[in-house]
C-alpha cells in the first residue's frame, strides 16, 4: 500500500503510525496477517538503532572508567542512559508492530518510549542546570552540597519519567474512547498536551538559564581581560566560541523537539500521519546527537575511549581536563 493511502485496516503502532494513511497514530491488537513495511517505521528502526549503539558506548565508558565519577558524568551518563533505552525502545516498536500484534504490548511500549524520551529531556535539564551552578557557584560547586543536588535531580528526573511512561498503562489512554485520541495514539489529548506543556516550560528554564551563562562567561572573560590590561584578541574569540557552542547546543534541541511538540498541540487525529512521522523523526535525532554535544567532545571520555577500545593510550598523549561548563 503506498504512503499517504488511505486504509481503514492499518496495523496497530504505539507511538507511532503503523501505516501511512489519513488516520493518526493507533493502536489496537488484530489477528496477525501480512502487512507491507513501511519506509517510515524503517527509519525509525534504523535511528533507533544508531541512538542504541551510539549511547550504548557512553554508558559503558562512564561505567568502567573510575575516574569519571564526579557530578558532572552521573549527569552525562542519566542522559546517555535514558537515551539508550529510546533507541531500544524505538526497535522494539518496530518488532512488536510487525511481529507481535498485542494492545497489550503496545501500551507497554508505548509508555516505555514516553518515560525514556521524558527522561532524556529532563535530563538536559538537569546538565543544564549543573553548567549554571559551575559558573554561578563555582568555588563552592566541589562539595557534597553539589553531589545532594546531583542526586535529588537524578531521583526527580527518572521519577517524574517513570510516572508520565505508567500513564497510558494505568488507563490514561484513548482505546475505549476514540473521539479523545489525540495524533499519537493510544495517548489521549489530554495526555499528549501534558507532555507539550512540560516539554515548553523545559525549553524556556533552559533558555533563560543558557543566557544567564553566557552572561556569566563574557563577564569573566571581560574581568580577565581587564586583569590583563588590555582586551586581547583571544578575550573575544573565547567569548564568541563560548556563546555560539551554547547556541548550537539549544538551537539543536529546540529544532529537533519542537516541532514535535507544537504539532502534538495543534495537530487533529485526522490529519495524515505522515505528519507525525516527519515532526517525531527528528525529534529522535536528538537523541543521536547528544552524545556527540555532552560525551564524545570532551577529552576524559576520549581519553578513556583509548583505554577501553585501543588498550594503546600512551601518557605522552596530551588531554586538558574540562570544567563542567565546557562538557
Amino acid at each position: 500500500e503506498a504512503l499517504g493511502a488511505s486504509s481503514p485496516s492499518s496495523a496497530a503502532v504505539p507511538w507511532l503510525p503503523a501505516r501511512a494513511g489519513n488516520a493518526s497514530l493507533e493502536l489496537a491488537s488484530r489477528p496477525p496477517a501480512p502487512t507491507a513495511i513501511n519506509p517510515w517505521d524503517v527509519m525509525l528502526c534504523v535511528s533507533g538503532t544508531a541512538i542504541a549503539c551510539e549511547n550504548a558506548i557512553v554508558v559503558a565508558i562512564i561505567c568502567y572508567s573510575p575516574t569519571l565519577r564526579t557530578p558532572m558524568f552521573v549527569l552525562i551518563g542519566s542522559l546517555a542512559t535514558a537515551d539508550l533505552l529510546a533507541g531500544i525502545g524505538l526497535i522494539l516498536n518496530f518488532v512488536f508492530q510487525y511481529v507481535i500484534r498485542s494492545e497489550t504490548v503496545s501500551l507497554l511500549t508505548v509508555g516505555f518510549l514516553v518515560a525514556s524520551f521524558t527522561a532524556s529531556v529532563s535530563s538536559l535539564l538537569a546538565i543544564t542546570v549543573d553548567r549554571y551552578l559551575s559558573l554561578y557557584n563555582a568555588l563552592t560547586y566541589y562539595s557534597e552540597r553539589t553531589v545532594l543536588c546531583i542526586h535529588t535531580m537524578l531521583v526527580c528526573t527518572w521519577g517524574v519519567s517513570l510516572c508520565l511512561g505508567l500513564l497510558p498503562v494505568l488507563g490514561w489512554n484513548c482505546l475505549h474512547d476514540h473521539a479523545a485520541c489525540s495524533v499519537v495514539k493510544p495517548l489521549t489529548k489530554s495526555n499528549v498536551t501534558l507532555l507539550s506543556a512540560s516539554f515548553f516550560l523545559i525549553f524556556i528554564i533552559m533558555l533563560h538559564l543558557y543566557i544567564e551563562i553566557c552572561k556569566i562567561v563574557c563577564r569573566h572573560a571581560h574581568q580577565i581581560a581587564l586583569q590583563q590590561h588590555f582586551l586581547t584578541a583571544s578575550h573575544y574569540v573565547a567569548t564568541k566560541k563560548g556563546v555560539s557552542t551554547l547556541a548550537i547546543i539549544l538551537g539543536t534541541f529546540g529544532a529537533s523537539w519542537l516541532p514535535f511538540a507544537i504539532y502534538c498541540v495543534v495537530g487533529d487525529p485526522n490529519y495524515p500521519s505522515v505528519y507525525t512521522y516527519a515532526t517525531l523523526l527528528p525529534a529522535t535525532y536528538n537523541s543521536m546527537i547528544n552524545p556527540i554535544i555532552y560525551a564524545y567532545r570532551n577529552q576524559e571520555i576520549q581519553r578513556s575511549m583509548w583505554v577501553l577500545f585501543c588498550g594503546c593510550f600512551q601518557s605522552k598523549v596530551s588531554f586538558r581536563s574540562r570544567s563542567p561548563s565546557d562538557v
